[in-house]
């Protein structure tokens, strides 16, 4: 290390979690030749995986797949890829040939540091610079990192990073760390700070690593992405990182450059992805727990964030850390099942549906700019108007049915004259108030498992009106989704239910799952539209 403090962009290889390393040539390129001209210390190319190269992609099988990357490949520049310290075959690793990359960091998990190290010492056997990666390292005891220090000083690798893997640390999380650390480690190995930005803290903690480590007169790396892009919540950024040792210690860094890099190459991803702080992903941060998770009941389930926390909290520290996705789709139930003694409650809407059309109104636009059609059926047939998932003040509602906490909040602030005056039908995995406006009824009685969001509020009131016995179904306001938000509904403030906006597949499959609702009717429940609906394949309509 010729710098006391290095700044390592790993925009290419962090960043390859949100777009799954599909960054296109140019980007790749480009993106490599900017952090040179802004004379950014260590450039991390990607990755090296077992499969074969994909033009394109910043996963490498050989280091050779890189090199056509690293035009104007700088010598005063540390060019490096990472493995996964049981992902990758070392022994198809050719030696180091100055035309590509010269260093590999290596990733390992808390208590496998002896196997990573290993792995290491294989890598530089090859020729290769190696620096270390010990994820989790929140999770070390003062023992165990006293024990890893000396297994690197045995290895005596280029540095040993500190890594906050779930984005949980505070000050004082990293003061310990690095003070055990650099108490046991030898003065000549660097030591590194990989952040995530769970907590809004990655920057803040960035800064802080580097006083600390100047205090030490030890050699520092800070990990930084263009505009944070990586996993989750992502990364503390290169941009900030790069200003402030530029402006408040000794760097020397090209901002024009940097800030071309992110003007010419990041927008584009920052159209067409997300990532960054948000509140699931501070709730992975609270908990120590792996991204994956928060991903999964966010594309799955469209788990709002009290839920969310609530199943994360049910469970150990150990399953927090990995992703069993069988196990948390079995703690999703569990939260949702709430059981409820609902037999009075289904008899008093039996009663109330015998004989009668139901209509329920969705919260699709069309019940807005067809708003004439809807009330000319509500007067002509005198159904019991089921308001679904959400409350348009245009309407007078008979029943307000609700699957999904978030609705049910923000009904009740937006609409709460409406709300409170209005009997509501909700579903068990809602912690409703207790009262006679109230009817709950067990979540099971109106869920088909087989599609990942099987909970859709329309689907759920037509499963639901089967199960008890109700015989003619008009819906209103059964659209399908656009692919802006808030062209879809009649209130554009509704909190959404699909963060990743991937609408058609959502159109998919709603379809499927109405398609099942008719063949599981048929002959018992006659299903027609009051409005134009993406899922009216028949074309039946009331009108």
């Amino acid at each position: 290390m010729k710098k006391k403090i290095a700044l390592l962009d790993c925009t290419l290889r962090d960043g390859a979690y949100i777009n799954g390393s599909k960054f296109g040539t140019s980007a790749i390129k480009g993106i490599i030749k900017k952090l040179q001209e802004a004379r950014v210390d260590i450039i991390e190319v990607g990755w090296l995986k077992d499969s074969a190269h994909e033009e394109g992609s910043s996963y490498f099988h050989l280091p050779q797949d890189a090199a056509p990357y690293m035009v104007d490949r700088q010598n005063d520049i540390e060019y490096v890829a990472m493995i996964d310290w049981d992902r990758y075959d070392v022994d198809q690793l050719p030696p180091c040939d100055g035309t590509s990359i010269n260093a590999v960091r290596v990733v390992f998990p808390h208590g496998k540091h002896h196997e990573g190290i290993a792995v290491a010492e294989h890598v530089r056997e090859k020729g290769y610079r190696i620096f270390l990666q010990a994820a989790n390292t929140l999770a070390y005891s003062a023992s165990d990192l006293k024990d890893l220090a000396q297994c690197i000083n045995a290895c005596r690798p280029v540095a040993i990073s500190v890594v906050d893997t779930f984005g949980a640390m505070f000050a004082e999380d990293l003061e310990r760390i690095v003070k055990t650390l650099d108490a046991n480690l030898d003065p000549d190995i660097a030591m590194g700070f990989h952040s995530h930005n769970n907590q809004q803290l990655s920057f803040a903690l960035t800064m802080h690593f580097v006083e600390l480590l100047k205090k030490t007169g030890r050699s520092a790396i800070v990990d930084a992405s263009l505009c944070g892009m990586g996993r989750g919540a992502g990364n503390a950024t290169t941009e900030l990182v790069a200003s402030y040792l530029d402006r408040k210690q000794d760097g020397n860094y090209d901002m024009d450059a940097i800030l071309d890099a992110i003007d010419t190459y990041m927008e584009p991803f920052q159209q067409a992805y997300t990532w960054g702080y948000s509140t699931p992903y501070f709730i992975a941060g609270m908990y120590q727990c792996h991204v994956n998770n928060i991903a999964y009941l966010q594309r799955n389930h469209r788990t709002n964030a009290r839920d969310m926390r609530n199943i994360i909290a049910s469970l150990s520290q150990a399953e927090r850390r990995k992703y069993d996705y069988d196990l948390l789709e079995d703690r999703y139930l569990e939260n949702q099942s709430r059981l409820v003694d609902d037999e009075a409650a289904v008899q008093t809407l039996r009663k109330t549906f015998d004989g009668r059309t139901v209509l329920l109104v969705a919260p699709g636009r069309s019940i807005i700019d067809k708003q004439r059609e809807v009330k000319a059926f509500i007067e002509a047939e005198r159904p019991v108007v089921i308001g679904v998932n959400a409350i348009c003040a245009d309407y007078d509602y008979d029943y307000l049915f609700f699957v999904n906490s978030a609705r049910y909040d923000y009904a009740q602030s937006a609409h709460e004259q409406i709300f409170n005056r209005t009997k509501k039908i909700v579903l068990s995995s809602i912690k409703a108030a207790d009262t006679e406006k109230v009817l709950t009824l067990n979540f099971n009685r109106a869920i088909k498992r087989g599609w990942p969001h099987f909970d859709n509020a329309v689907i759920a009131a037509l499963r639901l009106l089967n199960s008890i016995g109700a015989r003619t179904v008009a819906i209103a306001g059964f659209d399908g989704f656009r692919h802006a938000y808030n062209e879809s509904y009649a209130d554009p403030s509704l909190p959404t239910l699909n963060p990743d906006n991937r609408w058609d597949e959502l159109n998919v499959e709603i379809s499927s799952m109405f398609e099942d609702v008719q063949l599981s009717t048929e002959g018992r429940m006659k299903i027609s539209f009051v409005t134009d609906s993406l899922f009216n394949v028949s074309g039946r309509r009331t009108l």
